[in-house]
């Protein structure tokens, strides 16, 4: 099972690597955007979250994280509808490591992608990107598995590859604008409260906000529960409606 896994994780890691979508949007996209609002609100220091209206690395982080997931709707609708998904399931490896292969990619790209935004921040704008590395490393990727989920859960009903990018746009970048990175949750309307407040997005934030902040995971641990809480829920819909073919 494990030789299965790691071969084709090795080929999942190729296909990755060879889909420009899921290369550009995970690791160059957000550093450049990082990089840009950094020098247009001229980071340094301790500034990064006080001369700037909203945490830039934040931002690039969940970006990174949306990246990822964008790339998993578009390969895995591209595999049903090229009969890939079919093929791989009559081989002897187990849906759970088909699919596993799938998120471990992601998860690696994704740490990938953060330390290239680590290192340009440490060099074009010193002493902004003081923060527990690992601590916030280990946020943002459980932020991007509870998002990969409800990636999983678009893959799986989203019709056609031809809409797979569209759809997964629509949906998960207005769940980056109602996060609470922007503009404080409790200020949004008594409706879009609700909304925010069950979307993995706004706990995500929540909690590398407060690894960054220095108040550390345990005073986030009604986050990293709603994390964990929303991957479980997407992945039993995902095995319930999940279309091979």
């Amino acid at each position: 099972m494990l030789k299965g896994f790691w071969k084709l994780t090795w080929v999942e890691t190729k296909v990755f690597v060879r889909e420009p979508m899921g290369v550009v949007g995970t690791l160059i996209i957000p550093v450049i955007l990082f990089l840009m609002l950094g020098r247009t609100f001229r980071l340094g220091g301790q500034t990064v979250t006080t001369t700037a209206p909203f945490n830039v690395a934040i931002l690039a982080a969940l970006f990174i994280a949306v990246g990822a997931v964008l790339s998993l709707v578009a390969i895995i609708s591209i595999y049903r509808e090229g009969g890939i998904l079919k093929r791989l399931r009559a081989t002897p490896l187990s849906p759970v490591t088909i699919l596993g292969s799938h998120v471990f990619v992601k998860l690696v790209f994704t740490a990938l992608g953060l330390g290239l935004l680590i290192f340009a921040g440490r060099q074009s704008f010193p002493g902004a990107m003081q923060v527990d590395v690992v601590s916030f490393t280990g946020a943002v990727l459980l932020g991007t598995l509870s998002i990969l989920s409800l990636g999983f859960l678009l893959a799986s009903i989203v019709p056609t590859a031809r809409f797979a990018q569209p759809i997964g746009a629509a949906v998960l970048y207005p769940m980056v604008a109602l996060s609470g990175l922007f503009y404080p949750i409790d200020r949004f309307p008594r409706g879009l409260q609700y909304v925010a407040n069950v979307l993995p997005t706004t706990h995500a934030v929540q909690l590398m906000e407060g690894v960054w902040n220095g108040s550390g995971w345990l005073a986030h641990g009604g986050n990293v529960m709603a994390l964990i809480a929303i991957f479980l829920v997407c992945v039993g819909i995902s095995t319930k409606v999940f279309r091979w073919e």
